[in-house]
């Protein structure tokens, strides 16, 4: 009969008007019972008089050693069941199922004078009389009695002199078992006997006694019934006895008289004991889960039976006459037969429900009908069969005993849970648990036990999967929508721990409790349940706030700490490196020392990428000790309202590490937000950020990287390098608007801006001040200036070091200052077409065309004119600033991290607006009465708003008011360009012909301009500058400008003539002329012919040249030379007659053919000679 098919029955808490009214005096059930008790000798343990709980414990437990017991005379095991408390109306029941009777009663006594004896002795008597009926020995221990009564030799009682020293209390309880089992023996005989004639007795439960009277005591179904319970007793004396297969028989002989005359209550009894005899022989191991299988040493079983589980094997008829009086059949062969005695493991479980089903149909048997249903469970669990253990589970559920007080009722649910756990329904097993924890605090309780219900709800969190340590819940959350468990209950029972720790008075626990609550349940509160939750945690912490500490509770289970990870979120975490000016850079002679040398090539495939190794891989920028350092944190608040996250720092290993808490409030349900956790490293070395830590609803939390979920991280191990100073820079030029963005990346910390005419120079005054705990020992200065399309004339930045070094080291807070020249010039020259009104004036570029040297032209200012979108666009627009950008770096270095080959780099920017000042717009030469000099004709504009002067080495200042343009002549020694040093330029191998040719014109013009000297003046600004005429000059003006290759010299009696001065000679005298030629070309030159033509000029256009009876010639008029080698010197003499005075000119003209025409005719220039003849008497 499937248990299944049992009448239904409703809750026990829910009791309806069917429900059977349960009144009999068993009324406390054994849940731990199990089948192979049957088996076993019920001895009661108790004390009598005062004895304390921890000397009564310490002898029951040395008592309770002694449970199993091979008897000497016999190959049978004894199995003891001692109890140390037991109703005495459970004892009633004993002939119904003998291992109910108590038939052995141990009692334990404090007696320390003889005067006390007597009335101890009396006591042990009354003790014995509760359960005298069924008693078949007793024992009394008295512990601290000595003298003449404890010499006296008594089998009942024995004597120790303390607690200590009593080794035979072993001893002496297996002679006590040993008097059972005679006791024992002697019963199982005589019961077993088949006396004829004799009338068997009746046995009878406690509650047949009033309904058997008046029973025709003669009648064949009265007898039958007697048999059957006899038989069924007789049995469990022979289980008890050791005697399984003995058991076996009569139990099967019991079965079928019971049923035949259907005596269900006893017949049910019988299905038991069989069930019991079986499972004891097919788990020879026991079903109670007890420490140390039972082994049954001695029985009539082969050895084989404690291996043997024969499903299929069958119930046999037993023939009545195999039994002898002693239960022993001498007969060898049949125990084949008596095996198959034994239930198989399926019919064991189908007695079991056939048995049950006849306990319910007695109201008073709710107890032997609860208890049966948990030995088949604990059968079926062994078996694996958890549907149908869950079914008899159910059933006991629904078996409404007495009105069981609340304590009976926590016992009972806690059976069931233990039950359910056992055959694997956690979850049922947790509900149940949960029930016995509520009814621990019901209102009907006096004192209710909060303690106890928090243990127990602790029990019920693996069944409902939930455990208190944040790891294992993130482990089963790792993917989205992977969570276990039923979420709302979960939050209810989360809910009842926090209330239960509250009222245990632990509000540390409460707290605990609640923040496992809020981090582990966020995704499934409402906002309205966040917003509770969040304010009954501030209320608890405001009390005692949150800690990371381990939670050790009485029993010794430990809470780990609960890190608040999701309050904010952090999705990415990045290690900031130092700020431009900040960060440490490595000597390049020292870059080679450090470089790993794990593989020959630059890129090695088979390297294996571990991206476990992610978040620990050291990054490739350091931090500084004692500056500093900074960590970005990608956060967002997922609460509804806005969440204050208070002591936010970071948490490192490796080097000591000074946090600097931050406080930040993000608003509600906000996206990700950067934040910034600051500190200085206080040691040098490799530094591992490990996470962070907060202070959020008062609850302290360590969030560790390792344990957040979907976090993206570029690595948080950085290395630490020594302390290095650190420079300020200020300077005395205002700020700049515009940022300069070097093409190398860099970034610039300060920039300046500045705004010169061209021409002009500034100082720039720079104060350098150590802001750091370290010496500044060292400093570099470099400039660079960025792309520009303007050409740039002279050096822009210019400084000397050599008096900032000499106060060096500099101290933490000293202040030393670097003076550099800013000195702006540009191209000046203009478009010819922008001042066209002096195009028309004559002038030549040869000079040869003489026009006044001076000349004015006034023209309005050009931003004046309405400009059009083509003249705006005019490269020549005299308004338009032209901008100059430069870096100035700083490499310094000072302190441990000097020692250590580092350097920082500071960069200062440096932005210059380029105003025109004056304009050359047309260049041009005149020749000079020396052959080795010229005027060279400037054409001069200025384009400032401002009165200006332009001067000139050896020349009066020339004075150009606003837009006005104009000429100054300045007579200049012509040039021996071949004496000019040649750039580096010149000799490099890879210059272009062209890059040569820029080069020498550079040059040529840096030396014109040199002695030049040009500047200007605004007197009004106080502002001056320097005007430069590089880039001006073509081709042709440098020729014109250059010395040429042949130089010509003629004296006149020795007297040098190259000038406007005459020389003076005496009229009728000869006067000696000589021609030299110098040659500093590169090649032979001559022969030449060279005609020497007087004339005289009479300043009005009109040259006399027939002068042959005034001058005469003392030989030829016409001199030779020979060929002059490269560096060579040639001359030739003759003589001159004047016969009469004036002023005359001498013209030295070449011969024809006798000019290499292959020569330019600016290498055959010869002076003009100027002659005054004086009368001799002058």
């Amino acid at each position: 009969m499937l248990l299944s098919q049992l009448p239904a029955r409703p809750l026990a808490s829910a009791p309806s008007p069917e429900l059977r009214a349960v009144d009999f005096r068993m009324s406390v059930p054994d849940y731990m019972q199990c089948a192979e008790d049957h088996q076993t000798l019920l001895v009661v343990v108790q004390p009598v008089g005062i004895v304390s709980e921890e000397n009564f414990f310490k002898i029951y437990k040395r008592i309770c050693s002694v449970s199993q017991l091979s008897m000497r005379d016999s190959q049978r095991a004894l199995f003891i069941r001692y109890r140390h408390h037991y109703p005495p109306e459970n004892n009633e029941w004993g002939d119904f199922q003998t291992h109910r009777k108590v038939v052995g009663l141990i009692t334990i006594t404090d007696c320390f004078s003889a005067k006390d004896w007597p009335q101890t002795f009396e006591k042990f008597h009354v003790q014995k009389e509760i359960y005298g009926s069924t008693l078949y020995d007793s024992r009394l221990f008295v512990f601290g009695l000595q003298g003449e009564v404890a010499e006296q030799p008594r089998p009942d009682v024995a004597f120790y002199p303390s607690y200590e020293d009593c080794d035979s209390v072993e001893k002496r309880i297996e002679d006590f078992i040993e008097s059972l089992f005679i006791v024992l023996e002697s019963k199982r005989l005589d019961r077993a006997t088949d006396k004829s004639g004799d009338k068997i007795p009746l046995l009878c439960v406690p509650f047949e006694k009033k309904d058997f009277v008046g029973l025709d005591t003669d009648s064949r179904h009265y007898k039958k019934r007697c048999q059957g319970r006899m038989r069924k007793h007789v049995g469990d004396l022979c289980l008890q006895a050791g005697m399984l297969q003995d058991s076996l028989v009569h139990y099967h002989m019991s079965v079928e008289l019971l049923r035949s005359v259907n005596d269900f209550l006893w017949l049910g009894a019988a299905l038991e004991g069989l069930c019991s005899a079986s499972v004891i022989y097919h788990y020879p191991g026991g079903t109670g889960g007890k420490t140390g299988a039972r082994r049954l040493q001695g029985s009539s079983l082969p050895a084989e039976a404690a291996n043997r589980h024969r499903p299929g094997a069958q119930e046999v008829l037993i023939d009545p006459g195999a039994l002898t009086t002693n239960g022993i059949n001498p007969d060898t062969s049949t125990e084949i037969g008596r095996a198959k005695n034994c239930l198989s493991p399926e019919d064991i479980i189908d007695k079991y429900k056939e048995a049950i089903s006849y306990y319910s149909k007695y109201k008073n048997a709710g107890v032997i009908e609860l208890e049966a249903c948990v030995k088949a469970v604990r059968v079926l669990a062994i078996q694996k069969r958890s549907m149908e253990a869950s079914e008899f589970l159910q059933n006991a559920v629904y078996i409404n005993l007495r009105q069981l007080s609340e304590e009976e009722k926590i016992q009972r649910y806690s059976i069931l849970s233990e039950l359910y756990e056992l055959i694997g329904f956690h979850r049922k097993s947790a509900f149940f648990k949960r029930v016995a924890a509520m009814q621990c605090v019901a209102p009907s309780i006096a004192e209710p036990g909060w303690r106890a219900c928090y243990k127990l709800l602790l029990e019920t969190l693996p069944g409902y999967s939930l455990s208190l340590d944040p790891k294992d819940f993130n482990k089963g959350t790792s993917c989205p929508g992977t969570h276990r468990g039923w979420a709302a209950v979960q939050m209810r029972l989360l809910h009842e721990l926090v209330y239960a720790s509250r009222r245990m008075g632990n509000p540390a626990l409460s707290v605990r409790h609640l923040s496992f609550l809020l981090q582990t349940m966020l995704d499934f509160l409402s906002d309205q349940e966040k917003k509770d939750v969040t304010q009954s945690l501030e209320n608890y912490t405001s009390k005692c706030p949150g800690t990371m500490e381990l939670l050790t509770l009485p029993d010794g289970l430990t809470l780990p700490p609960v890190p608040f990870t999701k309050l904010p979120i952090v999705k990415h975490v990045k290690l900031l490196s130092l700020p431009t000016s900040l960060r440490p850079q490595k000597m390049k002679s020292l870059l080679g020392q450090n470089v790993s040398a794990k593989s020959p090539f630059i890129y090695s495939p088979i390297i294996a990428h571990n991206r476990g190794e992610e978040k620990n891989k050291k990054i490739d920028f350091q931090w500084v000790q004692g500056d500093v350092c900074e960590v970005q944190l990608m956060v967002y608040n997922p609460m509804p309202f806005e969440l204050r996250v208070e002591n936010m720092g970071l948490l490192t290993s490796g080097v000591e590490f000074e946090a600097l808490p931050a406080a930040l409030s993000l608003p509600a349900e906000s996206g990700l937000y950067p934040v910034t956790l600051v500190g200085v490293p206080q040691t040098t070395g490799t530094i591992t950020v490990n996470g962070y830590r907060t202070t959020v609803f008062g609850v302290f939390s360590d969030c560790l990287l390792d344990n957040l979920l979907g976090i993206k991280t570029s690595g948080s191990t950085v290395e630490v390098i020594p302390a290095l100073p650190r420079l300020q820079i200020s300077t005395s030029l205002p700020r700049s608007a515009h940022s300069l963005q070097p093409s190398s990346g860099d970034e610039i910390s300060t920039n300046v801006s500045v705004q010169l005419y061209n021409g002009e120079t500034q100082q720039l005054i720079i104060t350098l001040e150590n802001i750091g705990m370290e010496p500044l020992e060292t400093l570099e200065v470099t400039s660079k200036i960025l792309s520009t399309k303007e050409k740039l004339y002279g050096d822009f930045l210019s400084w000397k070091l050599e008096e900032t070094l000499a106060q060096f080291p500099l101290q933490p807070g000293k202040v030393a200052t670097l003076a550099i020249s800013i000195k702006a010039k540009l191209d000046f020259s203009c478009q010819e077409n922008l001042l066209q009104d002096l195009s028309d004036d004559g002038i030549s570029v040869s000079g040869f065309p003489l026009s006044s040297p001076f000349r004015q032209v006034v023209r309005p200012r050009v931003e004046s004119r309405p400009a059009t979108v083509s003249e705006g666009s005019k490269a020549g627009d005299l308004s338009h600033l032209k901008t100059l950008e430069a870096v100035l770096n700083f490499k310094y270095s000072g302190g441990p991290g000097h020692v250590e080959g580092y350097y920082r780099n500071l960069s200062l920017g440096l932005h210059v607006e380029v105003e025109p000042s004056v304009f050359f717009t047309r260049v041009s030469t005149l020749p000079a009465t020396s052959t080795r000099q010229c005027h060279l004709l400037l054409d001069v504009f200025n384009s400032t708003e401002h009165e200006l002067t332009v001067s000139a080495r050896r020349n009066e200042e020339l004075i150009l008011h606003a837009g006005e343009c104009q000429r100054m002549a300045i007579q200049v020694d012509k040039f021996n360009f071949e004496s000019v040093p040649e750039s580096p330029g010149e000799k490099g191998q890879f210059a272009s012909p062209k890059q040569l040719e820029e080069e020498r014109l550079e040059a040529r013009g840096l030396e014109i301009n040199s002695k030049l000297d040009i500047h200007w003046r605004i007197p009004s600004l106080k502002r001056s500058g320097e005007a430069s005429v590089e880039g001006l000059l073509n081709q042709l003006v440098l020729e014109h400008l250059q010395l040429a290759p042949l130089q010509w010299d003629v004296l006149v009696d020795g007297q040098l003539c190259d000038c406007d001065a005459a020389a003076a000679c005496p009229v009728g005298d000869p006067v000696r002329l000589e021609v030299r030629l110098t040659n500093r070309s590169p090649r032979s030159v001559g022969p030449f012919a060279l005609t020497v033509v007087p004339f005289q000029d009479h300043q009005n256009g009109v040259r006399n040249y027939d002068l042959q009876d005034t001058v005469s010639f003392v030989g030829s008029s016409t001199f030779y030379l020979e060929a002059v080698q490269p560096s060579g010197q040639s001359a030739c003499l003759g003589a001159l007659l004047f016969l009469y005075t004036g002023d005359f000119f001498l013209h030295i003209r070449f011969q024809e053919g006798s000019r290499s025409k292959e020569l330019p005719p600016s290498w055959f220039c010869l002076p003009s000679v100027h002659v005054r003849a004086l009368d001799a008497q002058a």
